[in-house]
C-alpha cells in the first residue's frame, strides 16, 4: 500500500501534505508552477506505477481464464495480445494526457515484483490455484492503493492549475512573464 507519512521527505508525502496547496492565492507563481510540476510528477510516476500493476493483474486474470476454459495456448503465446487489449481499451482513469517521464521507473518496477513475492509471472501456468488468487488478491489491493494516492495527487494538480488560469484570466500572470522567466532559466543551464 502507498502510504503517506505526515512531515515525510517523500515527494508524494509532501504533494499530498495539508499545507502543500494551502493559501494558493498568497503563492508566488513561481512557487505555484514548482508544486504543480512537482505534483505533475508524482502522478506520472503513481500513473506508471498503475499501469504496471494492471500488466501483471491481465497476466494472472488471463491464465485464470485460461485455466477455466481448458486453453491449451500459454500466456508466454498470448502475451502480447494480453498486453494490448489493455493498452487499446477503453481508458480507464484520468484520460490526462502525460508528457513526463517516469522518474522512478526501476523502483516502481521491483516495488511490483515484489508484491508478487515468489509468485514468478514469467511462468505463471506453474502456479497453483490459491497462489494466482492471492496474487491477484495482492496486485489488485495496491492498485487500489495506487489509484487512490493517484487521485488525490491529481487533486493537487488541478488545484495549482486552476489557481495559475485564474491568474491569467484576472490579468495578475501573463505569458511575457512565463516566457521571459523560461528564456532565464534557459540561458542559465547554457551559461
Amino acid at each position: 500500500m502507498i502510504e503517506v507519512r505526515p512531515g515525510g521527505r517523500r515527494r508524494i508525502d509532501r504533494v499530498l501534505a495539508a499545507d502543500y496547496a494551502r493559501d494558493l492565492e498568497t503563492m508566488s507563481l513561481s512557487t505555484l508552477r514548482e508544486r504543480r510540476d512537482e505534483a505533475a510528477q508524482e502522478e506520472t510516476d503513481l500513473s506508471y506505477l498503475r499501469r504496471l500493476l494492471h500488466a501483471r493483474i491481465d497476466i494472472v486474470r488471463a491464465e485464470q481464464q485460461r485455466r477455466q476454459s481448458g486453453g491449451a495456448t500459454s500466456i508466454v503465446e498470448q502475451l502480447t495480445t494480453i498486453l494490448a487489449e489493455n493498452a487499446l481499451g477503453p481508458a480507464m482513469g484520468s484520460g490526462r494526457h502525460q508528457t513526463l517521464e517516469p522518474s522512478r521507473a526501476g523502483e516502481y518496477r521491483r516495488k511490483a515484483e515484489e508484491l508478487l513475492g515468489d509468485a514468478d509471472l514469467s511462468d505463471v501456468s506453474s502456479l497453483t490455484e490459491e497462489r494466482l488468487r492471492e496474487t491477484l488478491r495482492a496486485l489488485r489491493e495496491h492498485e487500489s492503493s495506487v489509484s487512490t494516492r493517484r487521485r488525490q495527487v491529481q487533486a493537487v494538480v488541478d488545484a495549482f492549475n486552476a489557481e495559475i488560469a485564474k491568474r491569467y484570466a484576472q490579468g495578475t500572470a501573463s505569458v511575457d512573464e512565463l516566457l521571459a522567466s523560461q528564456r532565464g532559466g534557459d540561458e542559465a543551464d547554457d551559461g
